[in-house]
């Protein structure tokens, strides 16, 4: 039985969400992922003229001559949102959790797959694949995604955004738009991303909270590490700790923005603390741009 107050946030975000789709989204989306949804049709000789990145080089090398590849366009496409569920995710210093931020993201993007015609698929992960759901279609079925994300109760506490990304090149059989809904605290993903987007689109949206990257001067305070469980009690009054935090929080958010850089990943950062409608409405257009 699901508990009323999420039944309550579950209605909330509908309406907020399909509001957002209606009035902004719809054709942001339409334009930022246009062309993506082209499947493997068959090859031919090359024509002049010829693009020549749609050039087979492994049929031309075969046969002896050069061969292009052909592309039908699909009238669906596949939207997968990967969503860490690990123990950092229950942290939010101002207005919702990160978990909760994912949540509304989540029926955001369901909503804006389903009103193109699309399918939309969920990915719980921690430090194993925790739930799969295949794309599907219909408004049901989204909401039913936003209630598995609140409703789950997750095995693991660590993230290993690596496993996940090898589960979802395993089993998406078609091209598909992979959205990655993370803090990223994690190591070493970066080859796991990369060989993953060299078959679906992948986007990383990065959950961030203010107090991810700066701790406020309101002396002692004991910091536990969600994911490993690791208590310590630190002296925020002083500057000195203050500002080594903040350079430790900066380099590691370099780090992420470095790693999926080199994946060839997009990246959008999303603080807890804000609207994420700006940071989507200008990921959007510089993708319609770069398009």
């Amino acid at each position: 039985m699901i508990p009323t107050e999420i039944i309550e946030k579950i209605r909330r975000i509908e309406i907020r969400t399909k509001g957002l789709v209606d009035s902004i989204f719809g054709g942001e989306y339409t334009s930022a992922f246009r062309g993506q949804g082209v499947e493997f049709a068959e090859v031919r000789p090359y024509m002049m003229g010829d693009d020549v990145r749609s050039i087979d080089w492994n049929v031309s090398a075969r046969m002896g001559e050069t061969y292009v590849k052909l592309f039908d366009e699909e009238r669906e496409q596949h939207m997968m949102v990967a969503v860490d569920v690990s123990g950092s995710g229950d942290f939010g210093s101002r207005r919702q959790f990160k978990r909760e931020l994912a949540a509304e993201l989540c029926a955001l993007i369901g909503f804006i797959a389903i009103r193109n015609n699309d399918k939309v698929g969920l990915l719980l992960f921690s430090d194993h694949v925790e739930r799969y759901v295949a794309p599907r279609k219909g408004r049901r079925h989204v909401l039913r995604l936003v209630r598995d994300l609140f409703a789950h109760e997750p095995d693991g506490r660590k993230t290993d955004i690596s496993h996940a990304a090898d589960h979802l090149g395993r089993v998406l059989k078609r091209r598909a738009i992979v959205l990655f809904l993370s803090d990223f605290f994690d190591e070493g993903y970066e080859q796991s991303l990369k060989v993953l987007s060299r078959r679906h689109d992948t986007v990383a949206l990065q959950l961030v909270d203010p107090r991810d990257l700066e701790l406020p001067p309101v002396g002692l305070v004991e910091l536990t590490d969600a994911e490993t469980g690791e208590t310590r009690v630190v002296d925020t009054q002083t500057a000195a700790f203050r500002t080594h935090f903040r350079s430790r929080a900066l380099e590691r958010q370099e780090a992420i923005v470095q790693a999926l850089q080199r994946a060839r990943v997009d990246h959008v950062r999303i603080q807890t603390n804000e609207d994420y409608v700006k940071p989507l409405i200008r990921f959007f257009r510089v993708r319609n741009r770069r398009a």
